[in-house]
């Protein structure tokens, strides 16, 4: 049986009197590849800072990499994680320079400094960059880039110190068609990749979903409304569950789709 990555079991989030998760058991095995989804205000980005170390919950336990939330010094578990959101984009320096922002990821910083990189580095960097079609792209400041650059180049980022678990946040959220569908299958061939870390992906639309993913987690004001695998998550009745609405849902060469049922 393959590792656990994660294990949340009754994990509870609360922030005055707003309750953001509540009573969440969930388990992330080695090699998986998980989406989350839900709507707006479902606690999956609360659900990710958590799984990204990020967050300690109010209650319950979490364990990531099998270490323990609260008995683990987080700032050497962090760099095992790779995390791309658009909370690490706002905090890019100005005038940071796209390799630079990649090679950083090494040290678990934004910013360069006086680190120094060997050839190594800068060839890892340069080749995640190229696998994510940003190769063009080394020498450009991050803030003068595309909104699918930009989201490109944080994948490339989270990468780039081989992490074992790989989040993204809403990866395809504010690109437009062709944008997302780049990326959703620039994210399908990594997932088909043995050797890439397990990944856990947020997102609000089944469509974003990439060929790949096996599990499937369903959030709804904070709670679990159905986990497992994909195929068994993915249905009319749970997705209508999870939205609040009747939805018809299909699944076309490999991919999702979910519209209001007529």
């Amino acid at each position: 049986m393959a590792g656990e990555v994660l294990q949340l079991r009754g994990v509870g989030v609360r922030r005055e009197r707003a309750t953001l998760l509540r009573d969440v058991t969930w388990t992330v095995n080695e090699n998986e590849r998980w989406v989350i989804v839900g709507p707006n205000g479902a606690g999956k980005t609360t659900l990710l800072q958590i799984a990204a170390a990020m967050l300690h919950p109010t209650v319950g336990s979490v364990e990531v990499l099998e270490e323990e939330i609260g008995r683990t010094d987080v700032f050497e578990l962090r760099p095992r994680i790779g995390i791309a959101s658009s909370a690490v984009a706002e905090r890019v320096p100005t005038g940071e320079k796209v390799i630079d922002l990649v090679l950083t990821a090494s040290y678990a910083i934004l910013g360069r400094w006086r680190e120094e990189y060997d050839s190594t580095d800068v060839s890892r960097a340069v080749e995640l960059l190229d696998a994510l079609g940003c190769a063009d792209l080394l020498r450009r400041r991050f803030s003068t880039l595309s909104e699918g650059e930009r989201k490109r180049v944080q994948i490339a980022r989270a990468l780039m110190p081989d992490p074992e678990l790989l989040l993204l946040d809403e990866p395809a959220a504010g690109l437009d068609l062709g944008g997302r569908e780049d990326l959703v299958a620039r994210l399908g061939r990594l997932a088909d990749d043995p050797a890439a870390p397990t990944m856990v992906m947020v997102t609000h639309h089944v469509e974003e979903v990439p060929e790949g993913f096996t599990h499937a987690l369903l959030l709804r004001k904070g709670e679990v409304v159905a986990q497992g695998k994909v195929d068994e998550v993915f249905t009319g009745e749970h997705l209508a569950a999870c939205f609040g609405l009747p939805l018809d849902v299909e699944r076309q060469s490999g991919r999702w789709y979910a519209r209001a049922a007529r």
